[in-house]
Formats: structure tokens, sequence, C-alpha cells
């Protein structure tokens, strides 16, 4: 006789024997034992967790004559009858199984529904099982909706998917709907433990886990790859054999680049990533994992009294091994860290395919995990090399001012013919990028003072000592000043408050903005900004966030403010950091606001809009109104009431 697959061989032939399912076997069971049988049914969910087998189970049910032959309608069917044993056999003569994957045209649903007149032969009810049933065109699906509606008392309807929202709305709310889950890896272990006894095949636990992972739910996955492991392992489950069979990365590497990354250690993160990368390891596979014990990180660090149970279960020979050291984890990371670790680990799956290798994809994403890490817990690190007096080796050595970790600026396209002036920023304290690069010879010529002097101006003595301006060309005056420490911002932005500066600062921005000489990272500073005062040719300018203080984007303000004005002296703009109350971008919000408001009130006052309120039922749609651009109160009535 020819070898059965485990899948077949053990598969359920009663609701007693179903394993995953008891939600559907209690509803179906009860149905059975009162009588209360619904004509058609819908079993969904993902592939292997039962629905095939629930349907034969029920037409069993149905056709059941008891060992007897006396038996009727039962919740449990004997397995020994006739009807029993030919429905297991797949000749029962009432019971029809439709593949709806090939048999999707309407000339195939009317042969199968013709039959649908006649009584069943030997049976006590006819059993139509269409699998798959999304598969069905159009088509089909109308030509059975009649029959499926009302079928003659004799005929039950059982329809099968793993895609049931491809089935129309009209079929669905002619069935009982039952959607079978996707079984714990849990019970999927537990299973296979009984089957693997039952054939008497030894297996270690641990080898038995990685099956019931890799199944995802599926039962018949589960059974598939066991016939495949025991085939694999001659006769037996190792863990090593299992994990190679599957491919699946040792859970020692995950728990070594966790506690890495726990640490801040890049080192033993590359040289792991090096390590799977020579042992022709999975890098998918190395995430999915550390998703997984990432998930189960976090519930121990949410319930922390499942970490005291998990230390208890660890002492039984039988619990997984691995969860003292999931345990010890969550104890050592922060709690959102973890959360960040996760979200990154999930994002960085679907990042494998476009790297040109996936192995250097994973690295990347590992070294993502380090370089979000908090600040604080960087605060220990080594500060960077001072790399001005390698890019100025015979320039005098100065005390290091404030040094500022330099961000990467958003993505943007700057105007080739835009002037390039020397700049470096102020408040908060930030060194340029433009003392780095070497001077002109128009600039060594002219009257500003060379780097090494003070600013000696008023402002300078009510402010903490700051670097030395940068020479800039005539044209231009002094660049911007050095500005004091960062201060804490408050995490929520003060209110919109109008200035008598702010009028001015307005008016010039939206001259430059509408002329186009400023653009990208220039004119969304120059937005963002707030003027604080104009003392003695100096401007000072306040931002609330440090990333728009760039050393390009101030020289560009500074150069096209310059020419906006035509001031003598030249303007010398100051940018520091702090909170602000009135910007352009606030006073254009603002502005729109009102709109917005000026608009829905001209919508909701028009008397054509009332009428159909109060007589029609008509509802202005949220969202719907939109303010046209210097529009009169009869344009912007006209056009908020197409929006109803």
């Amino acid at each position: 006789m020819s070898y059965l697959v485990l899948a077949r061989k053990y598969r359920p032939k009663n609701f007693a024997e179903m394993v995953g399912q008891s939600h559907v076997v209690q509803a179906l069971g009860n149905a059975l034992t009162t009588q209360r049988l619904h004509h058609a049914y819908l079993f969904t969910g993902t592939r292997g967790v039962g629905k095939t087998t629930i349907s034969r189970i029920l037409a069993k049910s149905l056709n059941c004559l008891g060992t007897d032959g006396q038996g009727g309608i039962t919740a449990t069917p004997c397995g020994v009858c006739q009807a029993c044993t030919d429905i297991d056999s797949g000749r029962f003569v009432d019971y029809t199984e439709l593949d709806a994957a090939s048999n999707r045209g309407v000339d195939e649903i009317a042969q199968l529904l013709e039959q649908a007149v006649y009584k069943p032969v030997v049976g006590r009810f006819k059993v139509f099982m269409i699998d798959e049933v999304h598969m069905l065109t159009n088509t089909a699906f109308n030509a059975m909706l009649k029959t499926l509606e009302e079928p003659p008392e004799y005929l039950k309807f059982v329809l099968a998917t793993t895609d049931p929202q491809k089935v129309p709305a009209t079929v669905l709310s002619r069935c009982l709907q039952f959607n079978l889950r996707p079984m714990a890896p849990e019970t999927v272990l537990e299973h296979l433990g009984n089957v693997l006894a039952i054939e008497n095949v030894p297996a270690e636990p641990q080898a038995l886990r990685l099956l019931a992972r890799a199944a995802r739910g599926s039962m018949r996955d589960a059974l598939s790859l066991t016939d495949q492991a025991i085939a694999f392992g001659s006769g037996e489950l190792l863990e090593a054999s299992v994990r190679l069979m599957l491919g699946s990365v040792d859970r020692s590497y995950v728990f070594r680049l966790l506690d890495a990354l726990a640490r801040g250690d890049g080192k033993t993160v590359v040289e792991t990533s090096e390590a799977l990368r020579l042992h022709g390891l999975s890098a998918a596979s190395t995430l999915e994992e550390m998703t997984t014990v990432l998930q189960r990180m976090a519930v121990l660090q949410a319930v922390p009294e499942m970490m005291s149970r998990a230390a208890e279960s660890a002492s039984d020979d039988d619990a997984d091994p691995e969860a003292t050291e999931t345990a010890r984890l969550a104890q050592t990371m922060p709690a959102d860290e973890t959360q960040l670790l996760y979200s990154l680990c999930l994002h960085g799956r679907g990042e494998l395919g476009l790297a040109p290798d996936e192995y250097a994809a994973l690295t990347m994403v590992l070294l993502r995990l380090l370089a979000f890490k908090p600040s604080e817990a960087r605060a220990s690190a080594a500060p960077a090399p001072d790399l001005r007096s390698a890019a100025e080796p015979g320039k005098k050595s100065q005390p290091e001012p404030a040094r500022v970790v330099p961000q990467a600026p958003p993505a943007a396209i700057f105007k080739p013919n835009q002037a390039q002036a020397p700049v470096r920023q102020a408040q908060p304290a930030i060194d340029s990028v433009a003392s780095a690069r070497p001077q002109t010879a128009s600039e060594t010529s002219s009257d500003l003072p060379p780097p090494w002097v003070e600013d000696s101006s008023p402002r300078a003595s009510t402010q903490p000592p700051v670097a030395a301006p940068v020479p800039a060309p005539p044209a231009v005056a002094a660049p911007v000043a050095q500005p004091a420490p960062l201060q804490s911002l408050p995490s929520t932005p003060a209110e919109f408050v109008k200035t008598p500066l702010g009028d001015t600062w307005s008016q010039h921005v939206g001259e430059l903005v509408s002329r186009e000489v400023i653009g990208a990272l220039a004119r969304e500073l120059a937005l963002q900004s707030e003027l604080r005062s104009q003392e003695d040719g100096a401007w000072t300018l306040r931002v609330e966030r440090q990333s728009l203080v760039q050393a390009a984007a101030c020289e560009k303000l500074q150069v096209a403010v310059q020419n906006l004005v035509n001031a003598e002296p030249a303007i010398r703009l100051v940018v520091e950091v702090g909170p602000v109350t009135d910007t352009p971008a606030r006073r254009n919000t603002a502005a729109q606001q009102e709109r917005q408001r000026q608009a829905e009130e001209i919508i909701h006052n028009d008397p054509f809009v009332q009428d159909m309120m109060r007589n029609w039922g008509a509802k202005v749609v949220p969202g719907s109104i939109k303010p046209t651009l210097h529009a009169n109160a009869n344009t912007g009535a006209a056009a908020g009431a197409k929006s109803i």
C-alpha cells in the first residue's frame, strides 16, 4: 500500500477531532443538535485551517445513518455507516465538491444547478460544496443567486473561500458565514506532538517549535513540513536538521544582535551581520525573527506580571529555552526603544529587495537601529574629531566653540544662479561650515576684521562670547553671528501674536517668494523665522527648529534681503533658535483659516443652501468648502454651493 501523507492520514473525521476552531465547532454542533439548520454556509480563512474538512464533517452529520442504520441528523457522526465511509472516500453520490478555480464559468454552475431539482439518491440531504468560490465569474454568481436564496429543503450549499472580499454581497447575504482563524503556534505544536507520538517518530521539542512557527497558522502546512522534516532527518526530527531544512536563522544570532543594539555596540552588530552572510542565512528571516522576539519583549514590558510567570516556566523541561533570554532582554532594553526597533525591523524587510545585496541592506537596517537610539543613550559616546583643523592646517588653533552634530537637510533643489556668500550660523551656537573653506583674494582684501577678532558691537556685550565672523564679499556685510547654546523648547508652539516688526518681515518675505529669488531651504527659513530686532544693520531672526539654520540657507537669504532693501550699511543677519510668535508662515496659516471660516459662513448663511437643508435634508460635506483667493462673497458662495 502506498504511503499516505500525514495531512491526509490525520484529517479530522468528526468535530471532536477538529483543532483550533472551537468557535465554529460549537456553533455547528448546537445547530445540528437543535435541528436549526441553515440552507447555505460560507467558510472563510487562510489555507489549511479546515474549511473542506468541516464541510465533509457537516455532510456526514446531515446524512449519518448510525451504527444500527436508524440514526438521524447528529453532531457526532458515527464514521462507520455507509454514508460516512462514502463521504470520507469521496464517492458519496449526494455530496458534490466543485473546484471553482477550474470550473468558474456559468456553464459549470448551470450543470451543477441542474442536479438540484432531483432529490437525494441514497442520503438524507444533497450537499453542494463549492471550494474557492471567489474564483467564479460574475455571470456564474448571478446564475446561482436564485437557487442559493431558496433551495429545495433537501439541498444544502457549503461555500469555501480564502478571499471573502471578492465574493459579491448578494451571495454573502444569503449565507451563514464562519471565519476560520489561523491556528496559534502552541496549538500546532501540541497537535504535531500527538501525531508524532502515534507515528513513533522521535522529535526534539525545539524542532517542533520551528515547524509550528513555519506553518504560519496552517495545520496542513505544519503536517506537510513535518513529512518533509522526517524525510530530511532520516526518520527523526532534530533541531539542527529542521533549522537547516527551513533555512531559518538561529535565534542565538537574533539575541546577539538585540543585546548589541541594547548596549549600542556597533562592532558586534556588524560582525554578526557578516557571520550571517558567511553562513548563508536569510536576511529576511533574520529581520522576521527579530520582530518576533521584539514583539514578545514588548508584551513582557507592558505586562510586568508575565515576566515573573516566564521566569517560573523557564525551569520546566518542556518550556521554550528562548523565553529566559527574551525576558532578560526585555528587562535590559527600554520599552520605547523596543517599539522603535520593532517598527524599523518591520519596515526594513521591504527594503531588502531594493538593495543590490540583501546583506548590505540588512547591515544598513541594523545600523539604522543604532542611529535612531535615543540621544541620552549616546551621551557617553566619544565626540567626533574637529575637521576644521584638517581643512586649515596652517591656521592658528582657536578654542572650539559649541558644536552641533550636522543634520541632513530635507530634499530640495537649489537654483544654480543664486548667489553664494559665506555665513556662520547664530543662536544656538553652530559652527559654520563656511569657515572651513579657503579664502579668496577678494575676501582677504576686504576691510572686515580677521576671523579671530571678537565682535565688538553693542550686541556682543549682551550675548555670550561668540566666534568671529567669516570674511564676506563687499556687497554683503558681515555674516551671521555665533549664538548662545540651545535652550530646551516647549513641546507646543507659542500662540500667534502679531508684532510691528512682523509686518515688515512678512512683506519682505512675500516679495522674495513672489519674485522666486529664494527657494527650498532659504524660503523655508524665511517663512518660519520671526524678525526680533533691527539694530545697527543687524537683523535678528528667530526660528523654532535648529534644522532650518543651515549655512547655505542663511547665505542665500542674507543676499536676497540685501538686494531687496538696498540698505547701507549692508544688512547682517543673525539667526537664533527659540520660541516664536509671529512668522510669515503663521500669518499665512491664520489668513487661510480666516478665509476658510468666511467661506463656510457664506455657504451656511446662503438662502438657497438653507432651503435645501431645511426642506430636502441636504448636508454640507465636511471639508468640501474651499475658499478661493481674492474672491468676494458672491463668488465664494457660488464656489461653496457646488460642494453640497
